[in-house]
């Protein structure tokens, strides 16, 4: 199990045409472990191997394909930023699901796709576990969500105003408060770039790279 473990944390995925593939698949998991039957996307996995992409001369565009239900806000957050500093052409493509925090890391790329199946769900930051019910804490987690949102308004088309009102909606979950987006409604509301899969996605990574020459 370890041997995998350091396998996974030290190769890097790159295709034949110096496209590295990173992939961002069930819960992200953040500084506590998941259960063992859950699939799970490890920041300390991801961190290093995106800074080695980033220093690799033999890798030119970066390709995120997600599939996500979300998870831990830090470690979301922390992906997030890394894959939007990089000087290399990124693009990110939603499959299935980019829910929660995958929507930070849907748009944290320099260009964003997903297919028309896919949906996107943008609620409020949640607390589990021991919650203390002071005006504090209230305001903590107000300062998380802002970060949240102004993030995405400043790596997507879609205002933080809408962004918060989406947030908000109580309309639409029965169990929740915020919005469920499709493919389409996303990229008519402004989250993400385009409707397409793997296709077009790699179509403009390759423009993005000969444009970066």
């Amino acid at each position: 199990m370890e041997s995998q473990e350091k396998k996974e944390n030290e190769t890097i995925v790159a295709t034949k045409s110096q496209i590295y593939l990173l992939s961002i698949i069930g819960e992200v998991e953040g500084h506590e472990a998941l259960a063992e039957r859950s699939k799970a996307t490890r920041y300390e996995h991801i961190l290093p191997n995106l800074a080695r992409a980033e220093d690799d001369d033999s890798i030119r565009g970066i390709l995120i394909l997600l599939n996500t239900v979300g998870g831990d806000v830090e470690a979301g957050l922390a992906i997030a930023e890394m894959i939007s500093s990089m000087s290399k052409p990124t693009v990110s493509l939603v499959l299935g699901g980019g829910h929660s925090i995958g929507v930070p890391l849907a748009v944290s790329a320099d260009y964003s796709f997903i297919v028309p199946s896919a949906t996107m769900v943008i609620h409020p930051v949640r607390q589990s576990g021991l919650f203390i019910g002071v005006a504090q804490s209230y305001r903590n987690m107000e300062k998380t969500q802002d970060r949240i949102t102004e993030f995405v308004a400043s790596h997507s088309h879609m205002s933080a105003e809408r962004m918060e009102e989406l947030m908000l909606d109580t309309r639409m979950l029965v169990k929740d408060v915020g919005t469920m987006l499709d493919g389409r409604e996303a990229v008519a509301e402004g989250l993400i770039d385009e409707v397409g899969g793997i296709a077009p996605a790699l179509k403009k990574l390759r423009e993005l790279m000969k444009e970066k020459k």
